[in-house]
């Protein structure tokens, strides 16, 4: 099969991706992720999947599961697995608007990973529209929570690539438009002060402040990171009134690690952390963990099929291990062989600059294109 015959028409792709774009599904919305579940959906029947909508639990949205016809239906087969949440609240389209411009595209969740999630079904399109019947039985199941560490959908992940030979994972490239074999670990935590209050003009030292001890510890935290190990805060609540005294504070913190063995002592480290000073008490509390995953043969095997295609198609593909976890990290761990960030091209991911360029969505989907119809 000649990839470059896949008629992968760039401004209609740029067309039947604006909806998923505008469809704007914050990982806390879940109204809003299922809405763009419901769109997705649509898209994978009229491309002539069977679809499943699987139900949302914890607060969050639901999955979608779309499985193309095969004469070997049930047995071990390739996997696509994605998040169709974003980082991005409901109004950013005001600021970050979907445009086309000197050969980018801009929008709230283009790049992660919207752009990669629909390449790969216009991939699974274009080989059924030529009539090329895929060696294995592909299926598709994309999640609602990855932002937020996949609390709620890791089960069902593990489960559907235990099920699969293999895991392709359209998380966007790297820098150099490179994949990613192996991904670092990585644990999050939930924090908290919890001190006394009192009016902060009249007996400010009678209070003890939650905001002023949780400030100190963030910048304990923090200075921890080394280089196999890195500690930040993202994310940080306290405080009611200006004139009182805060009793109570919260943050949530992330630790990268490149080795379990760090991870394992960077879980101790901040759960030691626990204690009272000053008369305000502090608490760390372990959250959802991504445990690390080292590429192995059946990765690295992989990853050749992919980097003759690449070259078939004028580009040589590299790969590393990489942080910034996705759901990769839990697949490659069980010891599938897994292919992550093959998905567009692009910079500012998580940002109001986010954005992907155009002449990535052709090129990846004619890269999943052949991994699809190549893979034994």
């Amino acid at each position: 099969m000649q990839l470059e015959a896949l008629s992968f028409d760039t401004p209609a792709m740029l067309k039947e991706l604006k909806p998923w774009v505008e469809c704007e599904s914050p990982t806390f919305d879940a109204a809003a992720v299922d809405r763009m579940m419901d769109l997705a959906a649509h898209d994978f029947a009229v491309a002539g999947a069977s679809v499943e909508r699987i139900p949302g639990r914890m607060g969050f949205g639901g999955s979608l599961r779309a499985k193309f016809p095969h004469r070997d239906h049930g047995k071990p087969g390739i996997l696509f697995s994605g998040h169709l949440d974003t980082v991005h609240p409901v109004g950013t389209l005001d600021v970050l608007p979907f445009r086309v411009e000197n050969g980018t595209c801009t929008g709230p969740g283009i790049m992660d990973m919207k752009g990669g999630n629909y390449a790969s079904l216009a991939a699974m399109r274009q080989l059924a529209r030529h009539g090329i019947e895929t060696p294995l039985p592909v299926t598709f199941l994309w999640t609602p929570d990855e932002e937020v560490g996949t609390p709620s959908t890791r089960d069902l992940i593990e489960a559907e690539a235990q099920k699969n030979r293999y895991v392709l994972v359209p998380e966007p490239a790297r820098a150099d438009g490179g994949a990613v074999t192996g991904r670092y670990a990585i644990a999050r935590f939930d924090l908290k002060t919890e001190g006394r209050p009192s009016h902060a003009s009249w007996a400010l030292a009678d209070g003890r402040s939650a905001i002023a001890e949780m400030a100190r510890r963030l910048l304990d935290i923090e200075a921890m990171t080394g280089e196999d190990c890195t500690y930040s805060v993202g994310v940080i609540h306290g405080g009611q009134w200006v004139n009182c005294v805060s009793s109570l504070c919260t943050a949530e913190a992330l630790c990268m690690a490149k080795r379990q063995d760090d991870l394992n002592d960077a879980v101790a480290r901040m759960l030691a952390l626990s204690g009272e000073s000053g008369g305000v008490t502090f608490t760390v509390t372990r959250g959802v963990t991504r445990p690390v995953w080292e590429p192995d043969d059946g990765t690295l095997a992989l990853f050749e099929v992919a980097r003759d295609i690449g070259r078939e198609l004028g580009f040589d593909l590299t790969h590393e291990s990489a942080g910034g976890g996705s759901d990769g990290n839990f697949t490659g761990a069980l010891g599938i062989p897994t292919l992550d960030s093959i998905g567009v091209r692009g910079r500012g991911l998580h940002t109001l600059t986010e954005h992907i360029e155009i002449d990535s969505l052709p090129e990846r989907a004619r890269l999943m294109a052949g991994l699809i119809a190549r893979l034994t």
